[in-house]
């Protein structure tokens, strides 16, 4: 589970610039909690410091009851994040990518190959899995990534934008994936601007707007609250027209 209570964090020579202000929200296990929001709202920054690599400016979180702050390196032990693509070994195969990652959690060299193998897969990684990343399209480096995150078995999982550059197949195959986890009592938090992701996955939606939580709760609950037709349609509504975007 994630707990998070009056998180903030503010950027700039004066912290001028609020990207993350007093946001408060709960992400259960068993379930898929979405960040919904513009560009600049807020998200990343949440995400990154959920993942113990931002020291929030004020409030506090945990991530199964660890304190991200003072419990840091017990809360990384926990936790997969996909940020984005980034970040991969070029001069290293698929594989080889992953299998790092796996023996750097101290995952045991036969279990880091059986889970591989299952999540290139899934993934529709397997004929890819002995090629250098290097050259590698958008859609496969986010595979890899993906992959990397998920390969000691975490019970907490943080994914930003995990379906970026993935074509139509690859992104079924993630949904199935991240609902194959999610039945198995994971708690995973998902960031997207992409309204039918969020509608496709989510059991709850937290929506941000200037790094403050407009309004929280399940998509037909979003939907009734603000008195629009769609998802879509509430999303506009309760961020304000254009009240929650940023400048």
């Amino acid at each position: 589970m994630i707990a998070v209570d009056g998180l903030a964090k503010a950027f700039g020579a004066k912290r001028e610039i609020r990207a993350v202000d007093e946001v408060t929200f709960d992400a259960p296990d068993g379930a898929i909690t979405g960040l919904l929001g513009p560009n600049g709202a807020g998200k990343t920054t949440l995400l990154r410091m959920l993942a113990t690599l931002i020291v929030p400016d004020a409030g506090r979180a945990s991530v199964n009851g660890l304190d991200i702050v003072a419990e840091r390196d017990a809360v990384r032990r926990r936790i997969g994040v996909l940020s984005d693509a980034r970040g991969l070994y070029t001069r290293l195969t698929a594989r080889e990518n992953v299998r790092y990652f796996g023996e750097l959690y101290g995952v045991a060299p036969k279990l880091v190959a059986t889970r591989t193998e299952a999540l290139f897969h899934t993934l529709g990684l397997s004929a890819l899995a002995d090629r250098r990343v290097q050259g590698f399209s958008q859609g496969e480096r986010m595979k890899v990534a993906i992959a990397r995150a998920l390969i000691h078995d975490p019970p907490v999982i943080m994914l930003d934008e995990p379906t970026n550059g993935l074509d139509i197949m690859s992104v079924r195959a993630l949904r199935e994936q991240l609902r194959a986890l999610r039945a198995d009592g994971k708690c995973l938090l998902f960031s997207s601007h992409v309204m039918q992701e969020v509608a496709a996955l989510c059991d709850s939606i937290v929506i941000l707007g200037r790094g403050r939580v407009v309004a929280q709760g399940t998509a037909p609950e979003l939907v009734a609250q603000s008195g629009a037709a769609t998802l879509e349609d509430a999303f506009v509504a309760l961020l304000g027209s254009g009240e929650g975007l940023a400048a």
